[in-house]
């Protein structure tokens, strides 16, 4: 079946407006969360890291947060993917619509609270003395679509495999605490030993995360290292479609 493109950006309105109500539903701070999360654990890796083990990197907190902001992005995009269809079995069961959309829109939710942490750094920036970059301008789009296409296709495989493995529920969150700290978002990439810099290159969510630092930090944008993200990005996107478009005829059935 084919859906007009206007079709589609209206369901995912309508499902991106109603995950946001259903995040903040009687919640008085409501988006700021978001922004409050990475900041308290900024300022407890930086007591950890800056003034107790005394890690030499300059502008450490500008260094946290941004890496932290769109790690944030990722990782909460992730982990809620294991639950994007089980919480909306009723509207898959009632409604004709791309299934698909629905841990996109997970994703873009998280996405749109990933814009609302650039002030913040902004404020960062200009508070150690730096400032954003033009470069901002056709740099965040860039690298942003990346993170989303890759993003998208791994949350479409967990949501899709969760119905089946329920065990992933338990796996998924441990996964993501250990890629956390295994990606350069607490440390440099140049304190990793020469022997293990390969890690670095089979982890496209590093090559991420140090594309946004360079990007927010030096206005820097390394334009082969984009174009080996958005493989990356590419190839998980066709694989998690893969497993959805595998696994979606019994999602009825399991639901």
């Amino acid at each position: 079946m084919k859906y007009s493109p206007g079709y589609l950006v209206d369901i995912i309105s309508v499902l991106t407006e109603k995950e946001l109500k259903v995040r903040y539903k009687s919640s008085f701070l409501g988006y700021l969360w978001s922004v409050a999360n990475p900041l308290l654990f900024a300022l407890i890796y930086y007591f950890i890291f800056k003034l107790v083990m005394r890690v030499q990197i300059p502008d450490y907190t500008v260094f946290l947060i941004t890496g932290l902001f769109p790690w944030q992005w990722f990782a909460s995009s992730v982990n809620n993917a294991l639950f994007s269809f089980i919480s909306n079995a009723q509207v898959i069961k009632k409604t004709v619509f791309p299934r698909s959309i629905i841990p996109f829109c997970n994703v873009f939710m998280e996405f749109l609270h990933f814009l609302c942490t650039l002030p913040v750094i902004v404020a960062f920036l200009l508070f150690y003395g730096m400032s954003p970059s033009i470069s901002w301008l056709w740099g965040v789009p860039l690298i942003g679509l990346a993170q989303m296409i890759l993003t998208f296709g791994l949350s479409l495989a967990i949501s899709s495999l969760n119905l089946f493995f329920r065990d992933l529920e338990r796996f998924i969150p441990l996964g993501i605490m250990l890629m956390f700290y295994c990606t350069p978002i607490l440390y440099s990439a140049d304190l990793i030993p020469e022997k293990y810099q390969w890690l670095l290159t089979i982890n496209p969510v590093s090559e991420l995360m140090l594309a946004w630092r360079d990007l927010f930090m030096k206005g820097i944008i390394h334009y082969p290292d984009i174009a080996q993200m958005y493989l990356w990005a590419i190839l998980v996107l066709m694989a998690g479609s893969y497993i959805f478009n595998k696994l979606k005829f019994r999602f009825a059935e399991i639901l």
